[in-house]
C-alpha cells in the first residue's frame, strides 16, 4: 500500500545523488498519507464537535423538560385549587343572594370597615419601617441581635484595621453560661445586609448555645469598611477574635465556629489559613462549590454569564468611588422571587396586621440594613468564588503566594443544607468535598471528620433563622459538638428522626451513617452542567482586563465622593424606604389616624365571603407573577446553555475547565501517616486497644447512634486512663487506629493481643468497649459479631454478664 511504497521508496533513495521515478512515488505516497491523516484528524474533530453539540442538546432538553414539567405540575395544581375555591365562593354568593342578600350586605359592610382600617394600619407600619430604616442607617446599622451584648474586641485596633468587631452575648435573665464550657463564635453573612440575623430570635443558634451554658460570641461588622481593607485582613481579624476567645476560656476546648451563608465560606477561609486555632466548624447554607446546582432550579448561578461577570461589580465600585453598595446584592435576591418579595410578604402582613407588626418590622430592619464593601473584597468574592470557583480547586489566594487549601483544615466540619434552598442548594454546599478529596478514604487518612445534614424543605434563611430549625436541627448539632471528637475520621450523614412528643418537648433519634462520595445528594446526576461555567470564568476575566485598561480611567474621572453618596442614596431599595417615612409630609397624619383606628378596630370574620374572595384574587395575582417568573427562569437557563455550552465556548473556556490534582489510592497508601500507622500496628497498650476496637465496631455496622457516640465521648474524656490524655494526643491515637482499621482490618484485629498482655487487662478493655456498645440484644448483628470476635481473638470466654453505666471519673469495670 501507500505506506509500504513510501518505505520502499525511502530505502531506494538513500545514498542517491539525484531523484527519479521512485522519488516521485515516495513523494506521492507521503502526500497521500498526509491527506489521509489530516482527514482522520478532521473526522475525529468533527465527531468531538458533534458530541459537544449532543451535550448541548441534552442540557437544553433537560432544562426545558424540567421547566415545562414544573410549570405544568405546579401551576395546573394551583389552577385546579383556584377553580375549586371559585366554585365554592360562587355557590355561597348565590345562596346568600337567594336568602335575600341581607347577609351579603352585612358582610360587605364589615369587609369595607376592616379593610379601610387595615389600610391605615398598614400605611402606618410602612411609615414606621421607613423611620426605622433612617434611624438604623444613622446609627451605623448595628447588629439586630435580640440579646444584649458587649463589644470585647475591635478590628479597627488590629495591625491591619477592619470594620469587624467581636461581641460577647449576654445571657438573658434566668440563663447562666460557664467559662469552662466550649465557647461558640458565630459569623453572620456580609452579603448586602448586616449581622445579627443568626440571633434575631430567642429561639436561634445563639439561644440554643446559651440555654446549654456555652459562652457565645458574635462576629459583627460596621456598615462601612476601613480604607484599604481586604478579605485577607478580615480573615486575620477573625483569627485574632478566635484566639482572644480561646484565651478567655483556657479550661475549655477550642471554640466552635459557626458560619451562616457567606459566613460559611469565610469560616472555611479561617480554618484553612489557621488550622490550629479552631474547634469544629459548622457551615449553614454556605455556597462553596458555586458552579454546582440543579438544572431547572438554581437560576441565580447563571447571572455572571448573562448580566456580566466581574465587570459589573467593578463598574458599581467605581460609581461608588471605590466602594461597592451591598444593596445591589439584596436587589438581586429580591428579583429571584418577585411574587414573594414584592407582593406576598406584604399581603401576608396585611392579613396579620393585628399581631404581626413587630415581627414584620424586626425582619425588615435587618433586610433593609444595606452594607458596603471595598472593591477588593467584592472582587475576590465574585472572581475567586462565585465565578472562578477556585476555593475547592486549591486555586484561591487571599494574597499573592498564599494559596488556600481546605485540606489543611484539621477541625471537624458539619455542613447543614436543604433541598428547599434555591440560593445555596445542596450541591453548592457539599460538592467541595468531592473536589477536595480523592475519595472518602482520603478524608479518613487525613484524620478529618465531615458530617453533613440535608433538610427536606426549609428555605435559605430558615436554615439559620427558623425557630423550629433552632429547636430541632441546631439543638441536635449543638449536642453533637460535645461528642464529635469521639467519632472516627470519615464522611458521615447526620440523620434526625422524630420519635415522640410535640413542639419543644419533642424528642429525636439521631444517628451518624458513614457515607461514600457517591452517596452525596445529586452525585449520580453527573456534573456536565458545570462545564459551561469555565467559559464564563475566562470571559469574565477578559472583560475585567479590557474595562480596567480602556474604560475605567474615564469612569473614575467622573466620580467624586459626593456623586458616590448620591448614587447610594438614590438606590431603589433605599428610596422606597426613605420616601415612605415620616420625612414625607403626606404620611405624617397617618400615625395619629392609626392610633384612632386601633381604638375603634373592628376586624371582619375570617370566613367573610368578601375576605375570602380577596384572598382568592391575591392568590391568583401571585400565581400570575410566579408564572412570569418561571417562564423567565426557563428562558434564562436555556439562553445560558445556548451561549456557553456550544463547542466554541467549550473550546474558549478549556483552560479554566480543570479540577485540582488529587492523589490516587496508591499514593494515599504511601503517605507517611499511613505507613507509620501500619508500622506500629502491634504497638501501644490499653488506650490504643480500646480505641481500635471502638473503630472496628463502628466500621462493622456503618453507622453510629448518638447515644453510643455520647458514651464513647464520656469514656474517652471522663474515665481513666483516657481522661489524662491531652486532646492532641487523643486525636492522634484515634487517627492512627482509624488508618490501621482502614488499611489492615484483619491484621488490626489479629494483633490486639499484642496490645493487651494480661487476662485482667483484656477483660477491662472489653468491658469498656461493651459499655459503649450497650446491650448486645440492642446491637446491630454485625457489631455483635465483631464484639464476639474481639473476645475470641483475646482468648476470653463468651460474654455472660452485661456491663452497666460507667462511673464518673474512673475506668469502666465489671
Amino acid at each position: 500500500m501507500a505506506s509500504q511504497a513510501a518505505e520502499s521508496g525511502r530505502g531506494d533513495i538513500v545514498g542517491r545523488e539525484s531523484g527519479g521515478f521512485d522519488d516521485d512515488v515516495f513523494l506521492i505516497a507521503r502526500i497521500m498519507d498526509g491527506q489521509r491523516s489530516t482527514a482522520e484528524q478532521r473526522a475525529q474533530a468533527l465527531k468531538a464537535q458533534l458530541s459537544e453539540y449532543s451535550a448541548l442538546g441534552d442540557l437544553t432538553t433537560q432544562s426545558s423538560s424540567h421547566h415545562v414539567t414544573h410549570i405544568a405540575t405546579d401551576h395546573s395544581a394551583r389552577v385546579r385549587a383556584a377553580l375549586d375555591a371559585a366554585h365554592v365562593l360562587t355557590d355561597e354568593f348565590v345562596r346568600e343572594a337567594q336568602a335575600g342578600g341581607a347577609g351579603l350586605a352585612e358582610a360587605l359592610r364589615q369587609y369595607w370597615i376592616d379593610r379601610a382600617q387595615r389600610a391605615v394600619l398598614y400605611a402606618d407600619t410602612i411609615r414606621e419601617r421607613g423611620d426605622i430604616f433612617l434611624a438604623h442607617e444613622a446609627a451605623g446599622c448595628p447588629p439586630v441581635l435580640v440579646y444584649g451584648y458587649d463589644l470585647v474586641l475591635d478590628g479597627a485596633d488590629q495591625p491591619r484595621p477592619t470594620n469587624y468587631v467581636l461581641l460577647r452575648v449576654r445571657p438573658p435573665e434566668g440563663m447562666q453560661t460557664f467559662d469552662w464550657k466550649r465557647p461558640y463564635v458565630i459569623i453572620d453573612p456580609r452579603a448586602g445586609q448586616g449581622a445579627g440575623i443568626g440571633g434575631s430570635q430567642m429561639d436561634s443558634q445563639v439561644g440554643v448555645a446559651l440555654r446549654d451554658g456555652h459562652p457565645v460570641y458574635f462576629v459583627s461588622f460596621r456598615r462601612e469598611p476601613e480604607p484599604g481593607q481586604t478579605l485577607a485582613d478580615v480573615t486575620r481579624t477573625e483569627a485574632a477574635f478566635v484566639r482572644y476567645v480561646q484565651a478567655q476560656h483556657p479550661k475549655s476546648a477550642k471554640p466552635v465556629v459557626i458560619g451562616n451563608c457567606q459566613g460559611g465560606w469565610a469560616t472555611l477561609l479561617l480554618g484553612a489559613s489557621n488550622p490550629d486555632i479552631t474547634g469544629p466548624l459548622v457551615l449553614n447554607g454556605a455556597p462553596v462549590e458555586t458552579w454546582s446546582g440543579e438544572i431547572g432550579r438554581n437560576i441565580i448561578r447563571y447571572n455572571a454569564g448573562l448580566i456580566g461577570g466581574q465587570i459589573l461589580p467593578m463598574i458599581l465600585s467605581d460609581i461608588g468611588n471605590g466602594v461597592f453598595d451591598g444593596a445591589w446584592l439584596v436587589l438581586n435576591f429580591e428579583l429571584m422571587n418577585p411574587g414573594r418579595n414584592y407582593f406576598r410578604k406584604y399581603y401576608d402582613y396585611f392579613n396579620e396586621i393585628d399581631t404581626g407588626r413587630s415581627r414584620f418590622l424586626e425582619f425588615e430592619k435587618w433586610w433593609g440594613g444595606f452594607f458596603l464593601m471595598n472593591e477588593e473584597e467584592i472582587l475576590w468574592i465574585v472572581r475567586d468564588l462565585f465565578i472562578g470557583n477556585r476555593l475547592a480547586r486549591n486555586e484561591a489566594r487571599l494574597e499573592h503566594g498564599r494559596n488556600l487549601d481546605v485540606k489543611q483544615i484539621r477541625s471537624p466540619v458539619i455542613v447543614f443544607t436543604s433541598l428547599g434552598d434555591t440560593i445555596t442548594p445542596p450541591k453548592q454546599a457539599l460538592n467541595w468535598i468531592v473536589d477536595t478529596y480523592a475519595d472518602e478514604s482520603e478524608i479518613r487518612i487525613r484524620g478529618q471528620r465531615i458530617i453533613y445534614m440535608v433538610h427536606e424543605k426549609v428555605g435559605h434563611l430558615g436554615i439559620f433563622v427558623s425557630s423550629s430549625i433552632a429547636r430541632r436541627e441546631h439543638t441536635e448539632v449543638a449536642s453533637t459538638l460535645k461528642t464529635i471528637e469521639a467519632l472516627a475520621p470519615g464522611l458521615y450523614e447526620m440523620r434526625i428522626e422524630d420519635i415522640i412528643g410535640e413542639g419543644a418537648d419533642q424528642q429525636f433519634s439521631v444517628s451518624f451513617n458513614e457515607r461514600k462520595m457517591s452517596d452525596l445528594p445529586g452525585a449520580n446526576e453527573g456534573r456536565r452542567d458545570e462545564v459551561p461555567f469555565a467559559a464564563v470564568a475566562r470571559l469574565s476575566e477578559l472583560q475585567g482586563e479590557l474595562y480596567d485598561i480602556f474604560l475605567r480611567p474615564f469612569v473614575q474621572g467622573g466620580v467624586t465622593q459626593a456623586t458616590a453618596e448620591l448614587s447610594r442614596a438614590l438606590h431603589p431599595l433605599r428610596l422606597q424606604r426613605g420616601l415612605l417615612s415620616s420625612h414625607n409630609a403626606a404620611l405624617r397624619p397617618v400615625e395619629a389616624l392609626a392610633r384612632a383606628t386601633v381604638e375603634n378596630r373592628a376586624p371582619a370574620d375570617e370566613d367573610n365571603l368578601f375576605v375570602r374572595t380577596e384572598q382568592w384574587l391575591a392568590n391568583a395575582f401571585e400565581q400570575s407573577v410566579d408564572i412570569a417568573r418561571d417562564l423567565r427562569n426557563a428562558w434564562y437557563e436555556t439562553l445560558f446553555f445556548s451561549i456557553y455550552a456550544t463547542p466554541h465556548m467549550r473550546w474558549f473556556g478549556r483552560r479554566f475547565e480543570f479540577g485540582r490534582t488529587r492523589k490516587s489510592r496508591e499514593e494515599l497508601f504511601a503517605l507517611p501517616e499511613v505507613q507509620s500507622a501500619l508500622a506500629h500496628i502491634g504497638g501501644g497498650g490499653f488506650v490504643e486497644a480500646v480505641i481500635r476496637m471502638l473503630i472496628l465496631l463502628a466500621d462493622s455496622r456503618g453507622n453510629v447512634r448518638k447515644d453510643r457516640l455520647e458514651r464513647s465521648a464520656h469514656l474517652l474524656n471522663k474515665t481513666e486512663p483516657f481522661s489524662h490524655l491531652a486532646p492532641v494526643e487523643r486525636a492522634r491515637i484515634i487517627h492512627e487506629q482509624s488508618l490501621t482499621a482502614q488499611f489492615a482490618r484483619e491484621q488490626a484485629l489479629e494483633r490486639l493481643p499484642d496490645l493487651l498482655h494480661t487476662a485482667e487487662e483484656r477483660e477491662q478493655a472489653l468491658e469498656a468497649v461493651h459499655y459503649v456498645l450497650g446491650p448486645l440484644s440492642d446491637a446491630d448483628p454485625r457489631a455483635a459479631a465483631t464484639f464476639h470476635a474481639f473476645r475470641h481473638v483475646l482468648g476470653l470466654p463468651p460474654l455472660v454478664e452485661e456491663v452497666g453505666a460507667a462511673p464518673e471519673g474512673q475506668a469502666v469495670t465489671a
